[in-house]
């Protein structure tokens, strides 16, 4: 598998770079709200895809839980965490769905990932309460899912939305208040909101998309690789000066280690 290869060939970096650079752009927003840890802290990737959050994360000293319905996704993700030397990763076949029949993990996780899945499930209120549950007192939430103004990358993302769920969108996607709700249903307390993939990101994978659908997606592949230096340096001042809609928004979400906390409605620190 090309995939794989590169990963041979690069390390865990090409599990990052293989797709559009909307995935990089998220695991820089993890990096800096995921400290590196000694203290054998245990973390579950809600959704995982094929692994490579579960793996960084486990690279980073976090005992780390990928979850996934896909046996597929899970079988690519376990080669790959062994190719990373990430001994920490472990993968299971979980339908996200049922988080909460879980009844082993409640309570057991300092953080959740959650990153581009809340949008496919329908009950995202059951979802985030399950999430919730799952996490220690004290634990966090890290999320990130489709911005609801964002600039639609293909024709699925302007609706009509599915009633039921077969892998794609079922709604447009979330705001601060959507998200805001979604916190206070499941008493978590919201420690920031912020936004993620800007112009030149959304351009990357507009491109990847378009040159592989029309070509070949390795065509696709080369052409957005040379172009991945750029937002970093460029997304953030573009959309504060000219206001571009960012592609994602990010939730980093905290579960009060006291019943007396302030309520999970509202920011601290927000007026």
């Amino acid at each position: 598998m090309f995939k794989s290869l590169l990963v041979r060939l690069f390390g865990f970096q090409a599990t990052l770079h293989h797709g559009d650079a909307l995935v990089w752009d998220r695991w820089r927003w993890i990096m800096r709200r995921l400290r590196v840890t000694h203290n054998d802290d245990r973390l579950m990737d809600v959704g995982c895809g094929s692994g490579a959050f579960t793996i960084g994360t486990a690279r980073r000293g976090y005992r780390a839980l990928g979850l996934s319905w896909d046996e597929r996704n899970q079988a690519v993700a376990q080669e790959r965490a062994a190719l990373c030397s990430a001994k920490n990763a472990t993968f299971e076949i979980c339908d996200v769905r049922k988080l909460n029949e879980r009844t082993e993990w409640i309570g057991a996780f300092d953080i959740l990932l959650c990153c581009e899945n809340i949008e496919h499930i329908l009950d995202d209120f059951l979802l985030m309460k399950s999430m919730a549950a799952c996490l220690k007192p004290g634990g966090r939430l890290l999320l990130t899912t489709p911005h609801l103004h964002r600039i639609p990358q293909n024709f699925m993302d302007y609706g009509p939305f599915p009633g039921f769920e077969d892998g794609r969108h079922v709604r447009a996607g979330y705001n601060r208040a959507m998200l805001a709700e979604l916190c206070a249903h499941s008493g978590l307390t919201i420690e920031e909101i912020s936004y993620i993939s800007g112009p030149i990101s959304q351009l990357n994978a507009w491109l990847l998309w378009q040159i592989g659908d029309r070509s070949h997606p390795l065509v696709g592949w080369a052409v957005v690789l040379l172009l991945r230096p750029l937002p970093p340096l460029f997304d953030q001042l573009l959309m504060r000066l000219f206001g571009f809609a960012p592609f994602c928004i990010g939730l980093e979400a905290y579960k009060p280690r006291h019943s007396s906390a302030p309520s999970p409605e509202k920011p601290l620190g927000a007026s």
